[in-house]
């Protein structure tokens, strides 16, 4: 934890994009892969998912919903693309690591690195292998695309729409409001969990406090303080996943799946590029709705950049859900064809 408040603050003060995200992930992972015995505790790294997945469900009130709604068509090829991009990409790396169709199948579908994992498993996959696969991907969009659309975002990346970027703070008069906001999402978080939904300290607060927002219900807000400790752990339990061994762990395997995911980062932005043009999206949004990343990670960036946060997280739900849900029917039907 000292580590990743002394690295969050080092970038604040280099101001890279997503501070409190970006720094505890490069410096856990650093230590990790250095042989320092560290670990993210799972109530650490809940209680972060539920501070995130919060204040995106604000974002989703009546106004903003029907906007979503207006893009239901663009979000569902979207999920389309995100599937054919995890089979394409899935190839490339059978074919440039010569590993077991399950691992470079699992390795490179573009949805919950813990999800992927355990039904790779399932299936015959090398678990550990795609979990580094997974990791890989994540550290890789999230160290790399922040950057690339905050240069671009002052260097001639077209105005951005006038929208409310950040959700509302709480303030001393709202602690009520906020205890009803708390409970709820709290209590959808944990039912999501007990069902074995996954993402589900994401989803459940998300989808809480949206329906709240939907409503009209005067909750305020979540303090930026707690959207900063989410940030936090976040990135200590994406950094914390990599091993001591990893640099030299199948480095043809780890060096393949770097390629692969450089090739879906460069597809998905032209995918997203073309989307903006066709469906009158900001290129930044559809940049960051279609690109492989997580939920809360990109959502996150578009906060940061002041990009339609509600479009951006919308894309990501509804992929995660259906990819969760398809990506082992579609790993055994492509077996049998």
């Amino acid at each position: 934890m000292a580590a990743g408040l002394l690295a969050a603050f080092f970038c604040r003060w280099l101001d890279t994009p997503l501070p409190w995200l970006i720094g505890p992930l490069f410096a856990s992972a650093a230590l990790r892969i250095a042989g320092v015995d560290l670990c993210c505790p799972v109530a650490a790294r809940a209680a972060g998912q539920w501070a995130i997945g919060t204040v995106l469900g604000l974002y989703f009130t009546p106004a903003v919903l029907a906007v979503v709604a207006a893009r239901a068509g663009y979000i569902a090829g979207a999920v389309a693309f995100a599937l054919a991009l995890g089979c394409l990409c899935a190839w490339l790396l059978k074919r440039l690591a010569d590993v077991s169709a399950a691992t470079a199948f699992f390795s490179m579908a573009l949805g919950g690195a813990s999800e992927m994992a355990v039904q790779g498993e399932r299936h015959g996959a090398a678990a550990q292998h795609v979990a580094a696969a997974q990791g890989v991907r994540l550290m890789f969009v999230v160290s790399f695309l922040p950057f690339v659309l905050r240069y671009w975002s002052g260097h001639g990346m077209p105005p951005l729409p006038a929208v409310a970027a950040a959700a509302p703070l709480a303030s001393p008069a709202a602690l009520g409001a906020f205890g009803l906001l708390a409970a709820a999402t709290c209590a959808a978080g944990w039912l999501m969990w007990k069902r074995g939904v996954p993402n589900a300290w994401v989803l459940g607060p998300l989808f809480g406090a949206g329906l709240l927002a939907a409503a009209q219900v005067p909750v305020g807000g979540v303090p930026e303080w707690m959207v900063r400790s989410g940030q936090l752990c976040i990135g200590l339990s994406l950094g914390t996943r990599f091993t001591p061994g990893f640099l030299h762990t199948a480095p043809r395997f780890m060096a393949a799946v770097a390629a692969c995911t450089a090739t879906a980062l460069g597809l998905a932005a032209l995918f997203g590029l073309l989307l903006a043009k066709i469906g009158n999206l900001h290129p930044a949004t559809a940049l960051l709705a279609t690109s492989p990343g997580g939920i809360a990670e990109m959502a996150l960036t578009a906060r940061a950049l002041y990009v339609e946060v509600p479009v951006v997280t919308a894309f990501h739900v509804c992929r995660m859900v259906v990819l969760v849900l398809a990506v082992g029917p579609a790993f055994r039907r492509l077996l049998r064809m």
